[in-house]
């Protein structure tokens, strides 16, 4: 049995400093840019498109649970790990295969997006931003699983750091770059312009063409291209309809399911909704799960496929840290519940104190995504140099404590100057905590279950966060901008704490670090 302290402190520094000769690094890059278009189209820039067009603050950031495909991805993982795609995967192999059909399915869902007016449908705006987040949920399965099968584990840190760099730039892109492209075709806070927005999206489905054109110049990862696929045709297509026979089960309960009754009022009504949300979503899981079960006991698919598929991977982990899994679970699910839960409001947040959608573009877009990717790189080498777990350490504390400086921000005149200069504390703290954690999650994966375990590990680090950030909009009309603040960041406190136990617990200590 692999000791978890061996899988945890596996992560080293490559020889010297030659980290940059590696073309796996920087494969990364533009991989990442290709993870890093459709996140803020469901967030900030929908979330500005959706207030120019008239929605509420609390209906805008109920639109963040479409990105909740993030957080289940790992249900449909061992499709992508195992399921080959009809001619794609005999051309393309195993992993660039999905990374196309994936990329072409978030250019077809930013299209429909684009071509659907809120004002007109916001039905229709929330189905085609759910396809998008389940889309983009896709790619992340198949980019996790080339980034941890592409190098081994002593390039992981710098292999974060350039994803994370890819994956900012985009965000440059698909926020300050949709945003400028919105105002530019005539949207503005006092003219609405669907038009503009159309035009705005349907660039951002362009931009995706360089994911696209990475997919098809880059060659499959030497451990994808040793699995071969071992079962029947007739097993996997058993294995994909009782698949989609549980997807439907899950979506029929939303469908039958009432919408939470208006019984109180305010804050209530919103503990009240998330409440009755989360017992809704209980019982999807439970109707998708006796489908599959159904399924089983009824011969209707191979039962060691889905035991390679769902069980192994789990039965793995467990295997491998014993006890201590619990505790490592707890960490991947609450290291970035203090960002997540800001980072919906934060835009509505600077166009409520006064910024204009330039400034907001401009500091937080482009000169704040340029800090986190400083940040990132800065994480990776001195998680190089120092070790991932006190990195992750730092990564936490820092997030934790520069939240509070929102809290100044909104008692300030809306200066340029104030807001750049919480914009550089926080993203530079941001990149540290994200290329540490990513590097860490990386190191906990078996690489005979790359996509299910890696995006198991993810879908947990987003759930909680995701949920909690559905409601924020109603917890800043409750309690205001600053309490809400000081709320966010006094949920990182307990995550500091948890990385002091697991340092202890595992023995991750690492005076024997070696220098990059």
């Amino acid at each position: 049995m692999i000791k978890a302290t061996e899988a945890l402190s596996s992560v080293e520094p490559p020889a010297g400093q030659r980290w940059w000769l590696e073309p796996s690094v920087w494969i990364m890059l533009f991989l990442g840019f290709s993870a890093g278009i459709p996140i803020l189209l469901i967030f900030s820039s929908l979330s500005l498109w959706l207030a120019e067009a008239g929605v509420s603050r609390s209906a805008v950031t109920f639109f963040s649970w479409a990105a909740l495909g993030y957080s289940f991805k790992f249900v449909w993982a061992p499709l992508v790990d195992r399921l080959p795609i009809p001619v794609l995967s005999r051309l393309l192999g195993r992993r660039r295969s999905w990374l196309l059909l994936s990329q072409f399915s978030i250019i077809a869902s930013i299209l429909l997006m684009a071509n659907t007016d809120p004002q007109d449908s916001l039905t229709a705006v929330a189905i085609a931003a759910v396809l998008l987040g389940f889309s983009s949920a896709t790619q992340d399965v198949v980019i996790d699983a080339f980034r941890i099968e592409s190098a081994e584990p002593r390039l992981q840190a710098m292999l974060s750091s350039t994803y994370v760099a890819g994956y900012r730039t985009a965000m440059i892109v698909a926020g300050a770059g949709a945003i400028y492209l919105a105002q530019y075709f005539g949207s503005t806070t006092d003219h609405y312009s669907y038009d503009a927005w159309r035009l705005a999206y349907s660039c951002m489905a362009g931009a995706m063409l360089i994911g696209v054109a990475t997919t098809f110049s880059i060659s499959e990862p030497m451990q994808s291209r040793d699995r071969a696929y071992s079962a029947a045709t007739s097993d996997y297509a058993k294995f994909f309809l009782v698949f989609c026979a549980s997807i439907l089960g899950f979506v029929a309960v939303f469908l039958i399911t009432p919408d939470a009754p208006k019984w109180f009022d305010g804050g209530v009504q919103g503990v009240f909704g998330f409440t009755y949300g989360s017992g809704v979503l209980a019982i999807a899981l439970a109707a998708a799960f006796f489908v599959a079960k159904a399924s089983l006991r009824l011969n209707l698919v191979d039962r060691d496929m889905v035991n390679q598929g769902y069980v192994e991977p789990i039965q793995d982990f467990f295997a491998r840290y014993g006890k201590l899994a619990i505790w490592v679970l707890l960490l991947v699910g609450f290291y970035r519940v203090s960002d997540i839960v800001m980072g919906v409001i934060t835009n509505v947040f600077y166009h409520d104190l006064g910024y204009s959608k330039a400034e907001i573009a401009s500091v937080t877009k482009v000169f704040g995504v340029v800090m986190t990717i400083t940040g990132s790189f800065l994480g990776g080498i001195l998680a190089l140099r120092y070790g991932v777990m006190r990195i992750l350490m730092l990564g936490a504390v820092l997030v934790a404590f520069t939240n509070l400086a929102f809290v100044w921000l909104a008692y300030q005149q809306p200066l340029i100057e104030y807001l750049a200069g919480v914009i550089v504390i926080d993203n530079l703290s941001q990149g540290i905590a994200i290329a540490a954690f990513i590097a860490w999650l990386s190191s906990l994966t078996n690489v005979s279950f790359t996509a299910t375990q890696y995006a198991i590990f993810s879908s947990v680090m987003t759930l909680f966060p995701k949920l909690i950030a559905g409601f924020s909009g109603t917890l800043v009309d409750v309690m205001g901008y600053p309490n809400f603040f000081l709320l966010a960041s006094a949920m990182g406190i307990p995550v500091i704490v948890l990385i002091y136990v697991l340092k202890d617990k595992l023995k991750l200590s690492t005076e024997n670090a070696p220098s990059v």
